[in-house]
């Protein structure tokens, strides 16, 4: 630059001082560097993002079972979530805080005192009850008790409940009425009297029906008696509507979310709830199944008692219902307390109770533990095909998961030798089919391991991300946590190869106050309701358009925080391409489709974003970030298309 100004300097007047030439070049020296930032765009157009997609080359198959769910007994998820039981602490269980959930309920003059009895109950299982002693009470002024539920018990309109309770009683023939009651105004919604009551226990039912009723859930379940009279209670049950109106079923409307989610596997009955904080808390399923009356429930490691409702036939079920295949996870001799068995004699009779287990699943009505299936109503044996060794054993000081392993695996491979079994830690003495890898992230975390199974060798077992979570709202995720999530999500689809399972965690919360000991978590309700976070709408969006094959890709010039994954269904000649736009600026890609003559010019574009990554949904709010459908034109096979900040994209062309 400077022997042009040098030479344009020489054709001025001689007359020009040496003061004028510093000024000239300096101005012109500034003209050339404005020159050059006009220039800039026109640079940076020639660098704009690309995305070169390869139809006709496909890279690796997509499993089959890629995106599944994840449950276990946390944030009450079981019993005040999913589970439809309406009553709390239905069964009167030890130690302190066993009748919080119930209280007395006296009208006017009556009089009556309710107790935890410690010698009686109906069956060898449940050996307490709730004693409640009236010693006043008329048909005007009732006396009895009353449950508040989880967070209140929802009443709605025109609705049929069902409900029972075990009870015996001093005074034979004393009817006992049951009401819905509302809390702020005593109005009653439904009510029911149950009669012939005995000096013994036995199991009565009763059905409420509500009316013209405001839609609410701040009422409470009251049983009261109008004579003075002993009456025992226990195994107090309501259920509303449920799933598919399976007998002590699901929440409709939460089912109804996962059903949406179009998992492919249910993994159960869940990570630390398997194991217990003590040998003794373990999920024993055995306790699990059968009536209710030969349920005693056991202490979760989130510190509330389950009542063991959801049990094993219960979460079979629960498979059967959203037609997925189980991922049923066995206790393998590890608690969280430290606690473990050592391989070997003291193992064994834990080996025979997961050998037994997967007899209950699987086998025919002429096996021992199939033949108690049938019995607990479900002759058909259920499809397994893959077994969990424990859970997160890798946290396990004593280090004996690769004995334990060991001693599972050859048994079960003996009984069952096409059975795929995961382990949950790295193992030297065999080699499981699968291995369970869990990463709760931040978003900046997330963002970074997008590739973290790019490179992986294929030669070892294949990978079951069990559980994993973008770790960023409360108590569901936010936006910044769905886009870290779908970033890691195009990670999983473009190595399902090797990746052949995911499920989120946790799956479930209950937003109550107290109600959750884990934040963050994919869907979130009240008695009442539920909503699907950013994170829930994601998925859903990447499970609705996801093809067999994927297909190779290559995106330049993006920048940091965007990420793709392309994968086709050639069978319908359907391309789905996903871009994670987790920037502040709109991207506009170039996208090049290669291998492909032509494609359809009309095509779907489906986006969820939000103006802040703080945007997120509620129960209030469910629906502030929520994916929205359009179609557009595309023209040919190479088009620009624009993504939006903070954003989730998914591009459905047809070729």
């Amino acid at each position: 630059m400077e022997n042009l100004c040098e030479k344009a300097f020489s054709s001025l007047p001689k007359h020009i001082s040496c003061g004028y030439y510093g000024v000239i070049m300096n101005k012109l020296s500034s003209a050339l560097a404005l020159l050059a930032t006009i220039a800039l765009p026109m640079s940076l157009m020639a660098q704009a993002p690309s995305l070169a997609i390869q139809v006709d080359h496909p890279t690796v198959k997509v499993s089959p079972t890629l995106y599944g769910l994840m449950t276990e007994e946390i944030n009450y998820s079981y019993d005040g979530g999913i589970y439809g039981e309406l009553v709390r602490d239905r069964v009167i269980s030890h130690g302190f805080g066993s009748l919080a959930h119930w209280t007395m309920v006296a009208r006017g003059n009556s009089a009556v005192d309710i107790s935890a009895d410690e010698t009686t109950g109906p069956s060898a299982a449940l050996t307490r009850s709730l004693k409640v002693t009236v010693t006043a009470a008329t048909a005007a002024d009732p006396a009895g008790v009353q449950n508040d539920g989880y967070w209140g018990i929802p009443v709605r309109p025109n609705t049929t409940y069902s409900g029972s309770f075990y009870a015996r009683t001093d005074s034979a023939g004393i009817p006992v009425t049951v009401s819905l009651v509302n809390d702020s105004t005593g109005a009653v919604a439904a009510k029911a009297t149950v009669t012939g009551l005995t000096g013994d226990w036995k199991q009565y039912s009763y059905t409420l029906r509500t009316g013209s009723v405001p839609l609410s859930s701040n009422n409470h379940l009251i049983l009261t008696v109008a004579h003075p009279a002993t009456v025992w209670f226990d195994l107090v049950s309501l259920f509303p509507p449920t799933y598919h109106n399976r007998v002590h079923g699901n929440r409709i409307d939460i089912m109804d979310k996962l059903a949406a989610m179009r998992p492919k596997f249910l993994r159960l009955p869940g990570g630390n709830y398997l194991e217990g904080e003590h040998i003794q808390d373990r999920f024993e399923w055995k306790k699990t199944i059968g009536p209710w009356v030969d349920r005693p429930g056991h202490e979760s490691p989130w510190r509330y008692r389950s009542s063991d409702g959801m049990g094993l036939l219960e979460f079979m079920e629960w498979c059967e219902d959203l037609h997925m295949q189980p991922v049923l996870a066995v206790y393998a001799g590890y608690s969280l307390a430290q606690e473990h068995v050592e391989p070997g004699p003291q193992l064994e009779p834990y080996v025979q109770d997961a050998l037994d287990e997967i007899q209950y699943v699987t086998g025919g009505v002429d096996t021992k533990w199939g033949a108690e299936r049938a019995k607990d109503g479900h002759p058909a044996p259920f499809v397994l095909h893959y077994v969990e060794i424990g859970n997160e054993d890798q946290f396990d000081r004593s280090h004996s998961y690769d004995g334990r392993f060991a001693q599972f695996y050859h048994a079960i491979k003996q009984h069952y030798p096409n059975l795929q079994l995961i382990a949950t830690a790295p193992v030297q003495s065999v080699t499981p089919d699968v291995i369970d890898q869990h990463f709760y992230m931040s978003a900046e975390k997330s963002f970074s391991e997008a590739h973290h199974y790019d490179n992986v060798s294929r030669s070892g077992p294949k990978i079951f991300v069990g559980e994993w979570a973008t770790r960023e709202g409360d108590p569901t995720p936010n936006l910044e946590a769905a886009l870290g999530d779908a970033a890691w999500l195009t990670g999983l689809e473009r190595n399902s190869d090797l990746v052949i399972m995911a499920s989120y965690a946790p799956l479930f919360v209950n937003v109550n106050p107290g109600g959750m000991q884990w934040a963050t978590d994919l869907i979130g309700y009240n008695a009442l309701t539920s909503y699907g976070s950013p994170s829930y709408w994601m998925q859903v969006m990447f499970s609705d358009y996801l093809g067999t094959e994927v297909v190779q890709s290559t995106l330049a010039n993006a920048g940091p925080r965007v990420y793709t994954s392309v994968t086709r269904n050639q069978k319908l000649h359907k391309l789905y391409v996903k871009v994670v736009n987790a920037t502040s600026d709109a991207k506009a890609v170039k996208i090049s489709l290669e291998g492909v003559s032509k494609v359809a010019p009309q095509a779907t574009l489906v986006t969820l974003s939000g103006k802040t990554p703080n945007a997120t949904n509620s129960v209030t709010n469910p629906r502030a970030v929520v994916p929205v459908t359009h179609t557009i034109t595309v023209a040919g096979t190479k088009f620009v298309e624009n993504f939006a900040p903070y954003s989730v994209n998914v591009l459905e062309l047809t070729y």
